[in-house]
Parts: C-alpha cells; sequence; structure tokens
C-alpha cells in the first residue's frame, strides 16, 4: 500500500513537470486566443494512471503562473484540465479516439470565457470556442492519441505498479 502511495505520487508529480515544461518551453503557442498547447497532449495520460488527473491540474496550475497568466486564467484554466483529466479517466475502458474529447471540450468551453473577461479579448466567443477547439483538437487529439499510440505497448512496464 505504501509503494502505491509512493508510485502514485511520484507519477504525479513527473506528469506535473512534464506538463510545466511543455508549457515553459512552447509558451508563445501555449496562450492566447488561438493556442496549441503542446502539454496538452498529456491528457492523455488519464487511461493509464489517475495519478495524471492531480498531476494535469498541477501541472496546468504551474504551467499557467509561471507562464504569467491572470489570476482567472491560472484557476480556471486548471480546473478547466481538472474537469478533462477526469472524465479521460472515466473514459479509460472506452475506444482510445473518445479519451481526447473531455479534455478538448472543457478548455473550448472555459478558455474563450477566460479570454473574454480576463484579457478583455475582444473577439467574438464563439470564434474563440473555434480557435481554442482547433488546438485543443490538436494537442489533445492529434498529439495526444499519438502519445497513447506510443505509450500502449509498454503501458504495464511504465504504469504497471499503479491499478488503473
Amino acid at each position: 500500500m505504501k509503494n502505491k502511495n509512493l508510485v502514485f505520487l511520484a507519477q504525479g508529480a513527473m506528469i506535473a513537470a512534464i506538463y510545466v515544461a511543455l508549457t515553459y518551453v512552447f509558451a508563445p503557442f501555449s496562450f492566447g486566443e488561438i493556442q496549441v498547447r503542446i502539454s496538452e497532449a498529456l491528457t492523455i495520460l488519464p487511461v493509464f494512471t489517475p495519478a495524471a488527473i492531480p498531476g494535469l491540474f498541477i501541472g496546468c496550475l504551474i504551467g499557467n503562473t509561471v507562464g504569467g497568466a491572470l489570476l482567472p486564467d491560472i484557476l480556471f484554466g486548471s480546473l478547466a484540465t481538472l474537469a478533462g483529466a477526469f472524465f479521460t479517466w472515466k473514459l479509460r475502458n472506452a475506444r482510445p479516439f473518445l479519451a481526447p474529447i473531455p479534455p478538448i471540450a472543457a478548455n473550448t468551453l472555459v478558455v474563450p470565457f477566460v479570454l473574454r473577461y480576463a484579457y478583455m479579448v475582444d473577439l467574438p466567443i464563439p470564434f474563440m470556442m473555434l480557435t481554442v477547439g482547433i488546438g485543443e483538437l490538436l494537442s489533445c487529439g492529434v498529439l495526444g492519441l499519438l502519445l497513447y499510440y506510443a505509450l500502449r505497448p509498454h503501458r504495464d512496464r511504465i504504469f504497471s505498479a499503479q491499478e488503473t
């Protein structure tokens, strides 16, 4: 039991650290009304381990903070990632192509309102939903599924100490 908790903590911390690093390294693409946040590809990881749920939330929280986001973005953007991660985990036994839908939907619905009301971006909300949705489709859908298929053959070796 103690080993499982340690593995859970280590996996979550590593996922958070990778999320922060990717958000920071790709900062020019990670923020704004047109964004492709490469780190969002990691939102596929709850399919493999529930440790990804807090890992992604904390990673997004720190990534937004380090990236200079405003408080509403730090809070609501991170909560959108948390919701997306949780519902991805709930879909872990479904077909793989369904797993990216929760983070795509959560961010497409939340981020445009953050852009409008926190950053005063004067673009129509539906347009920002489209641009954010396309970015999420690319990062969560395309890159996330590429990551899924790259990790799937190694899932037992990488995530074996953690029950899913």
